[in-house]
This record gives C-alpha cells, structure tokens and sequence, in this order.
C-alpha cells in the first residue's frame, strides 16, 4: 500500500516530473503519489491514505507582491497541510518555498535579505538538531543545495531550529512532531540539480551568463545527506 505523497508546486511541468523522480529516488521508494496543486486542490484527495507528505519546490514566493489566484489557492491549501501536520494527523516535510508559507502562517517574518543562490552549502545541526530522529544522524554538519530568493527572517513561535548556517540562519526547524520544514532542497542529486537549472535560467537563481560554470560546480559538489533526510522521514513516519 502507498504511504507516501509528493505535493507539487512548480507550474514548470518537465521540471516537476523531475523533481518528482527526485524524491522518488531519495525516498527509497519505487511509489510516490504525486498531488499537483496547481490542478487539484488539496480536499480532492483522501490524505488517510498516506502516513507521510514531502512538498516540493517552486518558483512562487510568499513575499512576492502580486499573486495570480492559482498562487493564492496552493499557498492556502499547504497551510491546511501544515494545520494538519501541527495536529499530528499526517506527518510532512516541506521544502523550499514552502517553510516561506508555514513561517508566514505561524505568525513569522518573510525576509529577502538571505537568498542563496544555486549551489551547494553547509549547513550545521543545532543541539535540538543533533536529538532529531531525521536531523539527528546527520549531524554535525551537512552539505546541501539551495536555490532562494526569501527566507524566514527569524525562527517563528512554536518552532524549534535543527539546521542553520552563517548566510541563512534558517534552514531549517520542526514544530511538534510531525512538521518538518527545510529551506533547501533535500532531494536532488548534483546531477538532478544541474538538470533542474536549465528550466530557471532566467529567472534570478544565478546569473545566466555563469550557467556553465555554476552547473560545473553543482556537478562538482558532494551532496548525499539531504536523500538521508528524506529515507530518515520516510523510516519514522511510514515505514
């Protein structure tokens, strides 16, 4: 029986097919269901099928001035998502744009004063961070990639930070047991990661001019830990 559910929120539909095998393959799991939000609402889908969520990236941003109503609609469904994880009814990890919608929701500031631009970083386990059962193995420190134009500026009420580092102080942070959130992207392979920089060329990630040479060093970098994270996520919640 399936257990797990892949959210999508990247209008782009080649890069969200990839993104899609991208955590298919860090899961470990030769079945992912896949809910694309940007065509089906959330309460089309009977969610006590599934013990754990993981919701991809996009190029959305909270802090973003004009929102079409499609962007409206996928950012109030993942916050019944998070309202859902917060009340221990479905566990899920969020990524990427959306730790910019659960921030917002618990009542925190959505800053872009530290993106990162495309590439791998290190980021470093806090205490409470090293004593999680997804974190926790990974710690001290790990290498991951981001991709951001926006950020939580602080750590919202309720929550407790597990990863951090000098250029985004969060990266990453639980409330309760069963949300997760993470400011990069945990399940890219370099490879996955170099593909998925050709369909955001142009869009303010790196400066297209340096395409070669950041794909070069996404290629280049190590990054095994943040697929840990996910099977780590995967093994608590619905093994």
């Amino acid at each position: 029986m399936v257990s797990l559910l892949y959210v999508c929120v990247r209008p782009e539909l080649g890069a969200a097919d990839a993104e899609h095998a991208s955590f298919r393959r860090a899961l470990g799991a030769d079945v992912v269901d896949r809910l694309d939000l940007l065509s089906q609402r959330l309460d089309t889908v009977d969610l006590s099928r599934y013990r754990g969520v993981v919701v991809g990236g996009s190029p959305f941003n909270v802090s973003d001035a004009h929102k079409s109503a499609e962007q409206q609609r996928v950012e109030a469904d993942l916050e019944t998502l998070a309202r859902l994880a917060i009340d221990r009814r479905i566990a899920v990890f969020f990524t990427c744009f959306s730790i910019g919608v659960v921030t917002r929701m618990l009542g925190g500031e959505v800053t872009t004063t530290t993106p990162e631009p495309a590439s791998a970083t290190v980021i470093e386990t806090t205490e409470a961070g090293s004593a999680d059962p997804v974190f926790g193995p990974s710690a001290p420190a790990l290498t991951v990639f981001t991709a951001h134009k926006e950020s939580a500026a602080a750590l919202p009420d309720g929550a407790v930070l597990l990863a951090t580092n000098a250029a985004c102080p969060v990266q990453a942070y639980r409330v309760g047991t069963h949300l997760y959130t993470a400011q990069f992207h945990p399940e890219p392979t370099p490879r996955d990661f170099a593909d998925r920089m050709t369909f955001y060329r142009t869009t303010g990630y790196f400066d297209p001019e340096e395409f070669d040479l950041v794909q070069g060093q996404v290629l280049a970098a190590s990054v095994t830990e943040g697929a840990a994270l996910l099977r780590r996520f995967a093994e608590t919640f619905a093994g």
